[in-house]
């Protein structure tokens, strides 16, 4: 189950892989946070199905057995604030540092969930917050956390976020290099939902033609994977100029991703 459920996450198949997950998320907290996790993702790649994702986080959070449970549903609903606001759906800032600080309480210094909080805070504070102090703290701490629990997954994110940093200060060859190895660990897990937006973030940093030739690579498999993620989508021209969001609020265009 969990070879096929990864298979259909990783093509984007987000929908089909929680569908799979329903009959144990019923009855099996962590089937049910994995489901909402599934959900949450698929919100984030193409900013749509959020009643979804808001449903089976509800379902995760009624099921919860124990504070590990609990910060992890917990950490999924501050990611699922940050998403939704990212995105222009809405601004819900203080309810993800809230949840995300909630995890933080519940979470030992050497919790297996860390990394990944420390992650989910490092978006907060780059993206909404536009702190990038605060944003290069949390994703060392979230990148050696991974580096340490060979979550190469999360390291792949660290390593594009890390990057995206670097070239912001202007370090190109830091930049270059933590785009590479981001690129180089997705297609190596077969992440391929993840690799486009990694192709698009090193071809900033590449030589005129090899930046061409990266970009039309990320096309390519963005328009093999029905146009997700959306943003990139967008950023690459093959959707038209970001329209407003649901709320009238505006859609954001992250350069590196979201996550």
């Amino acid at each position: 189950m969990a070879d096929v459920v990864w298979r259909l996450r990783s093509r984007g198949c987000w929908q089909e892989a929680a569908d799979l997950l329903r009959p144990q998320a019923g009855r099996d907290p962590t089937a049910a946070l994995q489901r909402a996790e599934l959900l949450i993702e698929q919100c984030l790649f193409t900013a749509d199905r959020w009643e979804r994702a808001e449903d089976a986080l509800r379902l995760a959070e009624a099921s919860v057995a124990g504070n590990e449970h609990r910060a992890a549903a917990s950490c999924a609903r501050g990611y699922l604030a940050y998403v939704a606001s990212v995105l222009g759906r809405r601004d819900r800032l203080d309810e993800a540092q809230a949840a995300l600080g909630r995890t933080s309480a519940l979470l030992p210094p050497k919790a297996p969930g860390r990394p990944l909080l420390d992650f989910r805070r490092g978006l907060v504070a780059e993206n909404l917050l536009h702190d990038p102090a605060a944003a290069h703290s949390a994703y060392t701490r979230a990148h050696e956390g991974a580096r340490e629990r060979g979550d190469d997954l999360l390291r792949s994110s660290t390593w594009c976020h890390l990057a995206g940093l670097a070239l912001a200060a202007g370090d190109q060859e830091r930049a270059r290099q933590g785009f590479g190895t981001a690129l180089k660990l997705r297609e190596q897990l077969g992440f391929t939902v993840g690799v486009a937006p990694a192709l698009a973030s090193l071809a900033e940093v590449s030589e005129p033609a090899e930046a061409e030739r990266l970009r039309a690579e990320a096309s390519r498999l963005v328009q093999a994977l029905g146009g997700v993620p959306v943003w990139l989508a967008r950023r690459l021209g093959m959707l038209p100029t970001q329209s407003p969001a649901p709320d009238g609020g505006t859609v954001h265009d992250p350069r590196h991703g979201i996550s």
